[in-house]
């Protein structure tokens, strides 16, 4: 069940938080009260959305266990103080994405009775006695998504687009590069094109145009709603592209597979650990490598050199043959 619990307004941005809890009941007196900040859209088909779906699972998993509430489309202006408020009113504030470092460690360190996580910050930073750094890995689903373009290139070229250039983003584009030329020596991977906006579309195809009249004809990517500005590029372009994070419809022939990253299971696992008392202030790996999982490609294309490319990508993760990036 949603609740609205207020209406916020900081500086130019109107901030609604949310309150949900299991249907039926009330959050007990001693629940764990969380606070989930989505700088995004959580109907952005990509990275925040994957971890709203992780909260709705949260909400309905722990029912009155947790008092849980979130915010989302927040200008970068603004972060500061919607992290404040949270703070001032929950036991465990959870931020989702690296953009939001800065001032994440700048508000965890005025609150220090609060634990907070920062879900895809740097994967080097140091930890604050009461902040941990959650990895969702993604230069290892990326190392796959490049292992499969190269695979199925016809013109022996591939490239990717990522939204803001954060070093996980950086990271993952190193990765689809190193995955590519695992399965063929000689592919030719351009230069990353980063739109510096996530949700951009407009600028994302302008991106992704300019990567297939380089000679690309397969594309790797991290961004979100500005997927539909890829699509349509690989469209006009007659080329194909890897989607993600979340996983969507095979039947287009778009898209030769997806790379699922979901955020959600670590929004999941910040709420579990706080409430079985093993929440620790440090670096927490997920994917591949990881037991805690959340990563993972989906295969649509049933080419057999692209299901061949897949097995020996996962294998070379595994075995850490190959540096990622």
């Amino acid at each position: 069940m949603k609740l609205p619990l207020a209406l916020a307004a900081v500086a130019a941005t109107a901030l609604t938080l949310t309150s949900c809890s299991s249907a039926d009941s009330e959050p007990s007196s001693d629940a764990l009260s969380v606070g989930v900040f989505f700088p995004g859209s959580i109907s952005d088909t990509g990275f925040m959305e994957s971890g709203y779906l992780g909260y709705q699972r949260m909400v309905e998993t722990y029912g009155d266990r947790i008092d849980a509430s979130y915010v989302e489309q927040v200008a970068a202006a603004d972060y500061q103080q919607a992290l404040q408020r949270f703070a001032s009113t929950n036991d465990l504030v959870i931020s989702v994405g690296g953009q939001t470092d800065a001032d994440v460690r700048k508000i965890a360190a005025q609150f220090p009775d609060v634990k907070f996580v920062e879900i895809g910050g740097p994967a080097d930073a140091v930890p604050l006695d009461n902040l941990a750094y959650y990895d969702p890995q993604q230069a290892e689903a990326e190392f796959l998504s490049g292992a499969v373009a190269a695979s199925v290139s016809k013109t022996g070229t591939v490239g990717f687009v990522g939204g803001v250039e954060l070093p996980a983003i950086v990271n993952a584009a190193s990765a689809f590069q190193s995955g590519a030329t695992l399965t063929r020596p000689d592919i030719r991977v351009l230069s990353p094109q980063y739109v510096g906006d996530f949700n951009d579309p407009a600028k994302a195809k302008q991106a992704a145009s300019a990567e297939f009249s380089g000679g690309a004809d397969v594309l790797g990517q991290i961004v979100n709603l500005g997927k539909q500005g890829l699509q349509q590029a690989a469209r006009e372009a007659g080329g194909t592209m890897s989607g993600g994070p979340i996983p969507g419809d095979c039947s287009d022939p778009t898209y030769l597979g997806y790379v699922r990253t979901d955020i959600g299971t670590e929004i999941e696992y910040a709420v579990s650990s706080t409430l079985d008392g093993t929440w620790a202030a440090e670096q927490v790996p997920f994917g591949l490598t990881s037991d805690k999982g959340g990563t993972d490609y989906v295969l649509c294309s049933r080419d057999p050199a692209a299901a061949a490319a897949l097995t020996k990508a996962k294998a070379t993760v595994a075995d850490g043959t190959v540096k990622l990036y």
